[in-house]
């Protein structure tokens, strides 16, 4: 970690000492040893201070609670790692963090009917709505990352040996979802692309209708799936669901908060979001968005009573459990919104970027995209076999050797070791940053011998 880095963090800290001091003292009150500890650590923040804009001084803290590293990847590398690109924190959002931090700050004005999605200040209720606009549906709820999404709506929906559409790159936790629910997942097959088709949406329904009597209660496709990010026609999948009346969950876990999402336009009744993973959120957060017609159902509130005390709680809503995210996590997700609604709209510039990093590795002799291509994501999967691979085949450090050389060069995310087929995502890099990647990556191939075709990127 470099020391200005470093000292930014001791600062911080320093602060966070300063502020426990506040929260220590009686209201407006301060005792002459509370004055001088506040003194002390003042003096201690300007001292770090002076470090930082004279880039000086040695590390002083090296741990939080004396066996909790400081996490300092974002600040002092460009991080390629393809499930945290998008989950990035604004200022806003780190900033939400601090204040909020303490586990039921959300709860401190909330009042009757004592439910997360009616609580005002902060303005909760209003962020539920902009959600549900966000993404053209007409109820939203914030739910702990977009497994929980999946598990509230095949809970719903799937009662035990139920048939529940999905793809064959879904993801582990749409699986979990169906089989807690008592249901058992169909898989749609790919294409010779690795791409779900409508067609064979409704192939699938008809075997599974053939197989059991009876038709799947639900479809469950991923607009872009995990493993390839490859497009899959959600869309037509949604026309194809409807016309044998199934509910279709449009799985938008690596789009809803990244690019533009239409969720009736695509004909979905469930729209399903990561605030972690595509929303500048903490984890665990997420987003369940539905329509007028299904929210009642989804959204349904308790009808139990007690027995012996014959305690009802009728406003709160069984799949979410009454309340979902709490304290800081949602508020961090509150903080980035505004950017996230801005920045879906700069989408085409990110598949510029994303293109370009592809190109630049493609210009590398042997290396090969097993994605689509051109991309349409900015997650992307690729091929380096005959390319770094054939390096790391007599390597004394193996595949670690591109770890190694990245790493040198302040790049990190790239699966540690691997050299074979591998991810990596772009998204939210500035250009400067995309360049010295793309310029990284082709050093160290000639570096090793590999030829590489340096004619000029088109894609800049």
């Amino acid at each position: 970690m470099d020391i200005r880095t470093q000292k930014t963090f001791e600062a911080l800290f320093a602060l966070e000492d300063i502020r426990e001091t506040l929260r220590q003292r009686l209201p407006n009150i301060t005792s002459p040893e509370e004055e001088n500890t506040i003194k002390e650590s003042v003096n201690r923040v300007r001292k770090i201070l002076d470090d930082i804009e004279n880039y000086t001084g040695t590390p002083e803290v090296r741990k939080i609670a004396d066996n909790i590293d400081i996490r300092s990847r974002e600040e002092t590398n460009i991080n390629i790692q393809p499930i945290q690109a998008a989950g990035r924190l604004t200022p806003e959002a780190r900033k939400a963090l601090i204040a909020y931090g303490d586990g039921y700050s959300t709860c401190d004005a909330c009042r009757k009917p004592f439910r997360l999605d009616k609580i005002s200040s902060p303005p909760v209720a209003p962020f539920h709505e902009q959600l549900a606009s966000f993404v053209n549906m007409d109820v939203a709820r914030v739910v702990p990352g977009a497994r929980r999404g999946f598990q509230a709506v095949a809970s719903t929906l799937v009662n035990k040996g139920d048939s529940v559409i999905v793809s064959a790159l879904a993801h582990y936790t749409e699986f979990l979802a169906v089989e807690g629910a008592g249901g058992i997942v169909r898989e749609v097959p790919l294409n010779e692309h690795n791409l779900v088709t409508a067609d064979a949406t409704a192939e699938k329904i008809e075997a599974v209708k053939q197989e059991t009597g009876k038709s799947p209660v639900l479809v469950m496709i991923d607009h872009f799936d995990y493993q390839y990010a490859n497009e899959h026609d959600v869309k037509g999948i949604a026309k194809v669901a409807h016309q044998y009346d199934i509910p279709f969950l449009y799985n938008g876990a690596y789009t809803v908060g990244v690019r533009p999402v239409d969720g009736k336009s695509i004909g979905a009744d469930f729209v399903v979001g990561s605030g972690h993973k595509s929303m500048a959120s903490p984890a665990p957060s997420g987003i369940l968005a539905t329509t007028e017609e299904w929210a009642p159902k989804i959204f349904r509130t308790t009808q139990m009573t007690g027995d012996l005390t014959k305690r009802k709680f009728g406003v709160k809503e069984v799949e979410m459990l009454g309340c979902t995210l709490m304290g800081s996590t949602l508020l961090g997700m509150m903080a980035s919104f505004p950017t996230v609604k801005e920045r879906v709209n700069n989408w085409e510039n990110e598949l510029k970027k994303s293109n370009y990093l592809i190109d630049g590795l493609l210009a590398i002799e042997g290396s090969k995209i097993v994605s689509e291509y051109p991309r349409k994501h900015t997650l992307s999967k690729v091929d380096t076999i005959k390319s770094f691979d054939l390096i790391a085949q007599e390597h004394k450090r193996r595949g670690f050797f591109l770890s190694d050389e990245l790493s040198s060069k302040g790049i990190v995310g790239e699966f540690a070791g691997a050299t074979r087929v591998w991810k990596l995502n772009t998204y939210g890099l500035s250009w400067d940053k995309v360049r010295y990647v793309v310029d990284t990556f082709q050093e160290i191939a000639e570096k090793y011998n590999i030829h590489v075709n340096r004619e000029e990127n088109s894609n800049d």
